[in-house]
């Protein structure tokens, strides 16, 4: 790890226990430092005093808006569908970009199947199939898809022995499909085509209420790619891709029928061009991508009397890139990574320019010991606007217009690796981040009627995050695993909350403790152990309560002025391999402590 960057093959981590049975890289990127554990029933990351929608997800270079199924309990991807992963705590590579926090890449595999093959995961709550097909020498495809029988299954089994209909009133399900075309064009051009789709439906009914509630949300990704190599020293890669998320909220309950939605869909253009000038390499592209996003549109009609209200904005806007990444080694003790993003962007009558520089030393004192410093610059143009603690996708995109903003980040980083061992590695390290034109809406799910609008709804305001991070990992033997605390803090200043005054960050978890285990006990079993240990999330609790006129009324002193308890949480896995050789789990045992 260099400057907050890791590569993680998944296949090596599938001993880690997870409720859904299959590994989840959310999940594991938790139990790193500088990586905020959010709890149970939140499938987000918080890096490094972020907000969760500063963090950018990249399959196969198309972006995904949605990074969940229901309470975060299910990966949005499928793992075995997934090559590898890369993640960046502060994005310094300047090809990506668009977000204050970190990029994960979800990179698909792209080598052409030699042999048809077929493997498949059935687990309580969901299964899953994965298909290799070689078409020919140089062409194939990967085909994979996962279904969950919640409904059909668990559900009755639940409910056979409750005198109750509760569950049977509360119906979920998702299913989803990733598919990737290799083909060999010639002995220098690769193309390839990723996709990716997703759906989820959550109900519920509730007879004494009269009140039936459905909440609907999907993903879908699609991007070509053609990568040519010109010699060993110059390469090119072109791509396009359209990527769509959408959600859609409707209660009905009597005369009344409200209906909230949201949509974000991007069509863009990649290009990277790889090449060296007197031994130093290069990278440098250009990126096009129109945005089209529907915030929220809120529909509220009675049925009774046709009396009906609605809100809707589309907005639309046009961002282009040229990026450029020098690598130069300026001595065999100091090596750098600098990069230049230039953003243009526009929508309606707003447009801005911005130089974002990422730069990144590292010195390597010997082949035990190093050391790094780096800054880097970003910009953030569409922005989460988060509506629930938990995770329910009522969540919507806004892109920077009408006088909102893009928000600003500045960090700075530093630290050190140092191979105490051939099997034992360790880094340390700090961080500061200041961050601006912060957004934050305080009103829940949706705030509608005549005379609003999420303009004046939004509160823009700064802040600030900073800390220490550790590690201590093995990487080989019968065990392997690694240990990981960080120490940080992350504060907020809204002029509109707390009286102006800086309060501290609803996901300011002073301690993160993860301790992960795995041991070989022979070819067939191993076990895995996940041991988390955090500071409680911040809240808002009255202070006094008094009543008038019989009213309950609270009074309350400072913004997120309590705390939760501490978090603790023991995962433990025992696996059963019927085939070693393909490092796939075909069986396990999860228990939750």
């Amino acid at each position: 790890m260099a400057g907050g960057k890791l590569s993680i093959n998944l296949k090596d981590l599938a001993s880690l226990p997870t409720l859904s049975g299959t590994a989840d890289i959310m999940k594991i990127l938790q139990l790193t430092p500088g990586v905020q554990n959010s709890g149970d029933a939140n499938g987000y990351l918080y890096v490094r005093g972020s907000d969760p929608g500063h963090n950018a997800i990249l399959y196969n270079g198309a972006p995904v808006y949605g990074m969940s199924h229901l309470l975060g309990i299910f990966p949005f991807y499928n793992a075995n569908h997934i090559n590898d992963i890369e993640f960046d705590k502060s994005s310094s590579n300047a090809k990506y970009g668009g977000r204050l926090s970190s990029t994960t890449l979800l990179n698909s595999n792209k080598k052409i199947p030699s042999d048809f093959g077929v493997q498949g995961n059935v687990g309580i709550l969901a299964s899953q199939l994965n298909v290799s097909v070689p078409i020919s020498q140089n062409t194939g495809f990967y085909i994979s898809g996962r279904k969950t029988y919640i409904d059909e299954i668990v559900a009755p089994v639940l409910n056979s022995g409750s005198d109750n209909n509760d569950v049977e009133n509360m119906k979920y399900g998702f299913s989803d499909a990733n598919i990737t075309f290799v083909s060999k064009i010639s002995n220098k051009s690769l193309f390839s085509v990723d996709g990716f789709i997703s759906g989820d439906e959550l109900k519920i009914k509730d007879e004494n209420l009269d009140l039936r509630t459905s909440l609907k949300w999907s993903n879908f990704t699609v991007s070509p790619n053609l990568t040519t190599v010109f010699s060993s020293k110059a390469s090119m890669s072109n791509s396009i891709y359209f990527s769509q998320y959408s959600n859609d909220l409707s209660m009905e309950q009597a005369t009344i029928q409200f209906n909230i939605s949201s949509y974000v869909k991007d069509f863009g253009f990649n290009n990277s061009v790889s090449y060296f000038i007197k031994k130093i390499p290069f990278e440098s592209g250009f990126q096009y991508v129109y945005h089209n996003l529907q915030p929220q549109k809120v529909i509220v009609e009675n049925l009774a009397d046709a009396n009906n209200n609605s809100e809707n904005k589309i907005i639309n806007a046009n961002e282009a890139i040229f990026f450029t990444t020098i690598k130069p080694s300026f001595t065999n003790y100091l090596k750098a990574e600098l990069g230049l993003r230039i953003n243009y962007y526009s929508s309606g009558s707003d447009s801005y320019f911005h130089f974002q520089p990422r730069v990144l030393f590292n010195y390597f004192a010997n082949n035990k010991y190093s050391l790094y410093v780096s800054y880097n610059r970003q910009y953030q143009y569409l922005s989460l606007i988060t509506t629930s603690s938990v995770g329910l996708p009522t969540d919507f995109w806004i892109a920077s217009h009408d006088g909102i903003k893009p928000q600003l980040s500045d960090e700075f980083s530093i630290g050190s690796n140092q191979n105490i061992s051939k099997n034992l590695i360790s880094s340390f390290g700090g961080f500061f981040r200041y961050m601006k034109n912060l957004l934050e809406y305080p009103y829940g799910v949706t705030q509608f009627n005549e005379i609003t609008n999420l303009k004046s709804d939004l509160l823009v305001g700064k802040g600030k995050a900073y800390g220490l991070e550790m590690m201590l990992k093995k990487n080989n033997g019968k065990f392997h695993g690694w240990l990981s605390y960080t120490l940080s803090w992350s504060d907020r200043n809204f002029d509109e909350l707390n009286k102006g005054n800086t309060y501290f960050a609803k996901y300011d978890r002073r301690h993160n403790i993860s301790i992960v285990g795995m041991y070989d006990l022979n070819p067939k079993w191993d076990l895995g152990v996940t041991q988390v240990f955090s500071s409680g999330n911040r809240f808002t609790m009255p202070t006094s309560w008094y009543f008038i006129n019989n009213n309950p009324v609270k009074e309350y002193s400072k913004y997120n002025n309590a705390q939760m308890p501490n978090y603790i949480r023991t995962d433990l896995s025992v696996n059963y391999f019927f085939n070693r050789t393909n490092k796939k789990r075909e069986c396990s045992e999860f228990f939750d402590l």
